[in-house]
């Protein structure tokens, strides 16, 4: 059995719409424990440092804004194969190419306002969760 850690950030949209708790009994129900959470809002500059890598993009200091624009939920959560089951059901980036019944699709309105983030591999998976935590906030 391969258990792995993954990071979830339940964005801004979705906390201004209170599915925060829906989101996390979502998670749990499909076998996820949580083992670090918080619920933080980002500065600019962290919000640059963790989204690095789109610093190219046409889309970066819009994804920075948005998501400096209010509370967030960042938790890691661990389940076997963590990191491709989490992607599964986050579903599509674009809640309107999201499969029924994933994350996104239940709770997103567009491409930005997509509700949660997830680590897109095993390495951005351990590079994001150590952005947010250190090894005494998590809970085995």
């Amino acid at each position: 059995m391969n258990i792995q850690q993954t990071l979830s950030i339940i964005k801004p949209d979705a906390m201004k719409l209170k599915y925060s708790g829906k989101i996390i009994d979502f998670l749990e129900e499909k076998g996820f424990s949580i083992i670090a959470q918080k619920k933080i809002v980002l500065t600019k500059n962290q919000a640059e440092a963790f989204y690095i890598v789109h610093k190219d993009r046409p889309f970066f200091n819009e994804l920075v804004e948005f998501m400096i624009s209010g509370p967030i939920v960042v938790q890691i959560i661990e389940a076997k194969n963590a990191v491709s089951l989490y992607r599964e059901i986050m579903g599509s980036t674009d809640p309107d190419k999201a499969e029924e019944g994933t994350i996104r699709k239940l709770y997103g309105s567009n491409i930005q306002c997509n509700a949660v983030h997830g680590s897109d591999s095993v390495e951005n998976a351990t590079t994001e969760t150590s952005f947010f935590f250190n090894k005494l906030e998590m809970i085995k």
